[in-house]
């Protein structure tokens, strides 16, 4: 058995490999000797044995952006895709948290998803960011990354004894940050089967709090969907986005932004709107990167590294 197929017989089969087909995004994140677990597991629980891996994730592409934010995104996301593939441990899989496109063109798509093909990675797993959907609520973004998925794109895969979501809450462009009550009950009923013990990461694109209403960096029935995780030992939630680090923690729940591969975004309330902020040519790089996470066994939270693009 090949490297690729010990990696996806590994996966819910009734979820991950339904994303075959996918090929991936960038947001680089570690599952192996960092942290992303919880309590400790009592004998005859019935939780999964969670297991030391890594997993990666890159975030806000926008493949055919043109500005003086960042003249060449292309080449920008290829060094992330480099910074992934150059990782001393190979990710089981990358993660992108939305925003691959900037205009949600066919030709954008595919050339995001060629790109993402040349990962050295098990698998690549997608949720939409705004800038996917902009002119006909995610049908394009679907096309290209949707195989396997439920609604809007949303879905959900167990590795290793840890249980992850994606979930959508970009698709209604009138209201930003909504993940809508047909994905409400969906998440409740796919999280009632998952024992409390199991380690939870859910990744999407917008914030999952709120970071800042007033440009639309929250999403608005966000505390609905984290009520159905409060009784986990260990939940981490990912975004983009917000082009920038952040965490915050409340309670059980940690959340991490992340960095982009594209351009930095002001600071929330720096200016009327967040537009796509110019920095010094030799400084660009120190605001985009990618992530690394790590999931160990025994230990509360995610440990996370973010690394600036080279």
């Amino acid at each position: 058995m090949n490297p690729d197929d010990a990696f996806n017989a590994e996966l819910s089969r009734r979820r991950f490999l339904r994303h075959a087909a996918w090929a991936g995004a960038a947001v680089a994140v570690t599952v192996t000797g960092g942290v992303v677990t919880s309590k400790v597991i009592h004998s005859g629980s019935g939780a999964p044995k969670v297991g030391d891996f890594t997993f990666a994730q890159i975030s806000d592409s926008h493949i055919g952006f043109t500005g003086a934010a960042n003249p060449d995104v292309t080449k920008t996301f290829q060094s992330a895709i480099d910074l992934v593939n150059g990782l001393p441990v190979r990710p089981d899989f990358v993660i992108h948290t939305g925003d691959l496109t900037h205009f949600s063109t066919p030709e954008q798509f595919d050339q995001v998803k060629q790109m993402m093909s040349t990962l050295q990675t098990g698998q690549v797993v997608v949720v939409p960011g705004e800038h996917d959907s902009t002119d006909d609520t995610g049908q394009k973004y679907r096309q290209f990354f949707g195989a396997g998925t439920q609604g809007d794109g949303w879905f959900s895969f167990d590795h290793r004894g840890v249980h992850f979501v994606g979930l959508v809450n970009t698709i209604n462009l009138q209201k930003l940050g909504h993940l809508g009550p047909d994905q409400l009950a969906w998440l409740r009923d796919d999280l009632h089967r998952v024992s409390s013990e199991t380690p939870l990461v859910v990744f999407t694109h917008m914030p999952m709090f709120a970071m800042y209403p007033d440009w639309g960096w929250a999403t608005d029935d966000a505390t609905t969907a984290l009520g159905s995780m409060r009784r986990f030992g260990s939940v981490t939630v990912l975004n983009g986005h917000v082009h920038q680090l952040m965490r915050k923690v409340e309670g059980n729940i940690t959340f991490h932004t992340a960095s982009p591969t594209a351009y930095p975004l002001p600071h929330p309330g720096d200016g009327p709107a967040p537009k796509p902020v110019v920095v010094a040519a030799d400084r660009l790089h120190e605001s985009l990167g990618i992530r690394t996470a790590h999931i160990v066994p025994g230990r509360h939270g995610l440990a996370v590294a973010d690394q600036p693009l080279p």
